[in-house]
């Protein structure tokens, strides 16, 4: 017997018991704020590990490259589970993997340590596309609400990769072991789990069917050798002419057109690539990637140029693990305002409208870093403007993703766009490193400044890209009306 207050329309239950929203929407941030202080703690430590785990800084980019390579696996499968068994009871266990991997980066001593840590560590992508599915399937989880709602997760992510990077940075310079920050995520994954734990709510508006299995391997095994191999691409042993590298990169496509045609013959497919006949999806999906190719791309990178010493390379501003996160605030700040401010500026504007100003602002950004990288006022101030269009976009194209499917497919649609993020994350990444890696001379752990204004090229480039592609974006019904 089915208790009347349970069901708000056919096909649809509330959740299993009532919390209030204040409730929900704080514990939905502070899952996202432990994600965040996950992304942000190494940081202001990037630059000490170098001499600490004996590795070069074009090395260090592996790490933001294992970490979106497995994001890439974790995050369909995920999402999908989310929507069939439960958007609270998959969180518990995606937040104890993370938990699981943050315990192996404190006890890391060396860099592959310290890379299978990280590889658990991406689990995070699948926290947004399970609390979107949350949030949604609260009775008053309208399209409006989920809105404001993914604005405060944003909000909150970033928030959490500021605390993130200024807690390990105090904690860096407050003792004498330099790898005692590397616990600062297992506390804040550990607190967000103990105290959701009892307060968010599960829901029943589960679609049924299963996991496509088969699917989610062959989509995740295609796209890892894919940026594997453009990751590595032009590095030793990994010459773009080699048989591992083509080999590679022939396996990938192959394997991914496999999930294609697999993914079209089945009837519950983990993304059903149908959707990417609509000029909408395809749009979004573009700035997806192109903003998170510039945000991922240089997060090693301008954390490492903070580091570096003016009289050691004859660039850089040479501060400190805490002047580094200092450094990386501005940045931080206005994407957190950027995030809170979208859905205003999208109402105001159209969303078309909101895309495009996020790509410029990023371009702008970029192009201030790229002229006055020899002065830190100006460059943090163009890492500032790059940080607004930034949290623009961030909000903007997860909330469209979420809009264009059903409620039942609510974290399988927030999930795609994780997962571009992912890829366009592990291009950016793989891209800076090829570039590193090539500006690196023989015998030394930092590159020239070459390697750093060609980044910034790079990055402008991309995202006038995704400006042009924003373009194409059409307004929906209800912004015509």
């Amino acid at each position: 017997m089915t208790d009347a207050g349970t069901r708000t329309a056919p096909g649809r239950r509330r959740a299993v018991r009532a919390t209030p929203a204040g409730a929900v929407i704080a514990s939905v941030a502070l899952v996202e704020l432990s994600s965040g202080i996950t992304q942000g703690f190494l940081s202001p430590l990037l630059k000490g590990l170098t001499d600490t785990l004996g590795v070069t800084a074009a090395d260090l980019n592996w790490i933001s490259i294992a970490n979106l390579l497995a994001s890439v696996a974790f995050t369909p499968v995920l999402a999908r589970m989310g929507d069939l068994y439960g958007h609270r009871r998959i969180l518990r266990w995606n937040l104890a993997i993370v938990i699981a991997g943050s315990v192996l980066v404190g006890l890391s001593r060396s860099f592959p340590m310290l890379l299978a840590g990280q590889i658990l560590q991406g689990a995070i992508a699948g926290f947004f596309p399970l609390l979107v599915g949350i949030l949604r399937n609260r009775p008053d989880g309208g399209d409006a609400e989920s809105r404001r709602g993914i604005s405060h997760m944003v909000a909150a992510l970033i928030g959490g990769l500021t605390l993130g990077l200024l807690s390990s940075g105090f904690v860096a310079a407050s003792v004498d072991s330099p790898t005692a920050a590397l616990w600062v995520p297992a506390i804040g994954a550990t607190v967000a789990l103990a105290v959701t734990w009892p307060l968010l709510p599960e829901s029943e508006d589960r679609p049924g069917g299963s996991v496509d299995w088969a699917g989610a391997l062959l989509l995740s095994t295609g796209l890892v050798a894919l940026m594997l191999a453009l990751g590595l691409g032009g590095t030793p042993g990994w010459e773009w002419t080699s048989t591992r590298t083509l080999a590679t990169l022939a396996g990938g496509a192959l394997v991914t057109a496999l999930w294609v045609r697999v993914e079209l013959r089945t009837a519950e497919p983990v993304i059903d690539v149908r959707m990417f006949r609509h000029r909408a999806v395809i749009v979004v999906s573009l700035v997806t990637v192109t903003f998170s190719f510039c945000m991922f791309g240089l997060q090693v990178a301008h954390s490492v140029f903070l580091g570096t010493s003016p009289a050691e390379t004859g660039y850089g501003f040479g501060y400190g693990p805490v002047a580094i996160g200092l450094g990386l605030l501005p940045n931080l700040l206005a994407m957190a305002a950027g995030a809170l401010a979208a859905p205003a500026v999208a109402a105001r504007l159209t969303d078309r409208l909101t895309l495009v100003t996020g790509s410029l602002l990023m371009a702008a950004g970029y192009g201030i870093a790229l002229a006055t990288h020899d002065s830190a006022p100006p460059f943090l101030l163009g890492t500032a403007l790059a940080g607004l269009g930034n949290g623009f976009l961030q909000h903007s194209t997860r909330t469209l993703a979420v809009e264009s499917v059903p409620h039942d497919r609510t974290s399988v649609g927030s999930g795609i766009n994780e997962l571009l993020i992912s890829v366009g994350g592990s291009l950016g990444a793989a891209a800076v490193l090829t570039v590193f890696a090539g500006h690196t001379p023989a015998g030394r752990t930092l590159p020239d400044l070459g390697a750093y204004t060609t980044s910034w090229v790079l990055c402008l480039v991309i995202s006038l890209a995704g400006a042009a592609a924003a373009l194409l974006h059409r307004p929906t019904p209800e912004e015509l009306r």
